[in-house]
């Protein structure tokens, strides 16, 4: 890129769009990082217009100008989270706040940012003036009950909105659980998914209590602390609780499981007297936890009935690259092992060997919550279809009024045709946003594809989605490098897409995908 023979001016490199730019540096298509004092911009140049926005994602930073535009948005390139180009506002989760937006000049040749204009104080389409959505009670303060929460609050309607939750800390992201706070690379209060004040006074009220049965006759919850709630909308966001095999010495002290913040904090506390961990299952969840005790340089060892980690996700190819990332480290694998118990100091495999362990580590899957739904004679989906609460289009459960998201929810996938029951966190949070802007009005069905993510020791893997087995992939790249793209196909026609170092391919199938599953419905 030409700095206007040095009269440009750069900051790190970064052109200092105060000065300007000529306006040739900027093609149709084209995305330029720049500064203007302090700030980081993005300039990018649209259907011969030029926009100027801010350009690091609210969510954790990702440079943006690495990511696509699609549908008068730009897509995140690490988190997939969207904005409009047109007003900054964070139109697709994870990330909630908006981007700065600012005044760009094209004038005799050159392109300058005169200052900031005035960004989108609430989503699209959720003008002041729209009914109200009523009472709004949501049960469950993870991802997609907070996310619901939000987008209600951003569309002035936090008031309407209780959030009763039974985890005693306020909404969280979850992902840091297993990943930077776990490992003591981020504090505990950057886990923290609103700021201080933003449940209490005229935003959303959070309830710190169990809900114990619903009472659908009288369109009420009841808690555990005895209050009744009244609700016009009842959000059921109640997710999925981990499993623990029926195993001698499974219900040690010694044996953890992580799902909540205060999981994790009891981890932590374990892993400061632990010299040796042992997981037990090589899930996702389980890797990114050795790779954080790994981090804590503790002895890590990972046993598991496969015989290649995360094969029946992401194939054997990817699965064996994964396993070497983690044996680079120090971590072992006992594959093809089934734990037969634990004594307090070393865990019984099914050959006669044995596992040094003072601490272990549960990543044997989680099941959906779904007795509050059972009770009240909400239907259920069958075991195959995951077995949550069965949802259609638009989210709605089966009684009125009534809806389900995250990893609760049972939802027919526009793209396959198949009832489809997703336990991913940007998943959840998108199914959040979703209903809320049911709640105020909107009647299109929910078309958003999948997606998640998974770091292991500075490498990360961006899946979109969902297969139901990785059978025969399709391979790009060198996967033994780091560097492919690997495509799973399930009844003729290519349903999800692994990457690693690919992050634009990554972001523009879901783009298609997402135009494909709108189109479909």
């Amino acid at each position: 890129m030409a700095e206007g023979g040095g009269k440009t001016g750069t900051t790190d490199d970064k052109p200092d769009f105060a000065r300007g730019i000529p306006a040739g540096d900027l093609p149709e298509g084209a995305m330029i990082e720049g500064t203007l004092g302090e700030d980081k911009v993005l300039l990018l140049r649209r259907d011969g217009a030029v926009t100027a926005i801010g350009a690091r994602c609210t969510h954790l930073g990702a440079p943006l100008a690495k990511g696509i535009v699609a549908e008068g948005e730009i897509r995140c390139p690490w988190h997939h989270a969207r904005f409009s180009l047109e007003t900054g506002e964070a139109v697709g989760a994870p990330a909630f706040a908006p981007l700065p937006c600012y005044r760009a000049e094209e004038r005799d040749g050159r392109i300058t940012v005169t200052g900031r204009r005035d960004a989108a104080s609430r989503p699209e389409g959720a003008e002041p003036a729209k009914a109200p959505p009523g009472k709004v009670v949501i049960i469950g303060g993870g991802a997609g009950g907070h996310a619901c929460a939000e987008w209600l609050a951003r569309a002035g309607h936090g008031a309407a909105v209780t959030l009763v939750s039974d985890d005693p800390d306020p909404p969280y992201d979850r992902t840091f659980c297993s990943k930077q706070y776990l490992s003591g690379k981020a504090p505990r209060e950057k886990t923290m998914l609103a700021p201080d004040g933003f449940y209490g006074g005229e935003g959303p009220r959070l309830l710190r209590d169990r809900v114990v049965s619903l009472d659908l006759g009288a369109e009420e919850i009841v808690t555990a602390g005895g209050e009744r709630l009244a609700y016009d909308a009842l959000v059921i966001a109640t997710g999925a609780a981990p499993q623990t095999p029926d195993l001698p010495g499974f219900d040690r002290p010694e044996v953890h499981t992580l799902r909540s913040l205060q999981d994790a904090d009891a981890l932590i506390a374990a892993a400061e007297k632990a010299r040796s961990v042992a997981v037990v299952g090589a899930s996702f969840i389980g890797l990114e936890v050795a790779a954080a005790m790994i981090a804590r340089e503790k002895r890590v060892a990972v046993v598991a009935p496969d015989a290649v980690p995360l094969a029946k996700v992401l194939g054997e190819a990817v699965g064996r690259f994964v396993q070497g990332l983690h044996e680079e480290k120090g971590v072992t694998f006992r594959l093809g092992r089934k734990v037969e118990g634990f004594d307090g100091t070393a865990l019984a495999l099914d050959d006669g060997s044995r596992i040094e362990a003072d601490l272990v580590v549960l990543g044997t899957g989680v099941a959906p919550r779904i007795d509050l739904a059972e009770a009240a004679g909400l239907a259920l989906a069958e075991k195959d279809a995951g077995g949550g609460i069965a949802v259609d289009a638009t989210l709605a459960a089966s009684a009125p009024g009534i809806y389900a998201i995250g990893d609760v929810a049972s939802y027919p996938d526009p793209r396959s045709g198949r009832p489809l029951r997703v336990e991913h966190w940007v998943h959840a949070q998108r199914q959040g946003q979703h209903v809320a802007r049911m709640l105020l009005g909107e009647t299109a069905p929910f078309t958003e594809t999948p997606f998640f993510w998974s770091g292991h020791y500075g490498t990360s893997l961006r899946y979109v989605g969902h297969a139901g087995s990785a059978e025969e992939p399709r391979i790009e790249g060198e996967v033994g490098k780091g560097d492919f793209a690997v495509t799973y196909r399930e009844d003729g026609r290519d349903a999800a897409l692994a990457t690693c170092k690919r992050d634009t391919r990554s972001l523009e199938v879901e783009a298609a995908w997402d135009r494909e599953a709108r189109a479909a419905v």
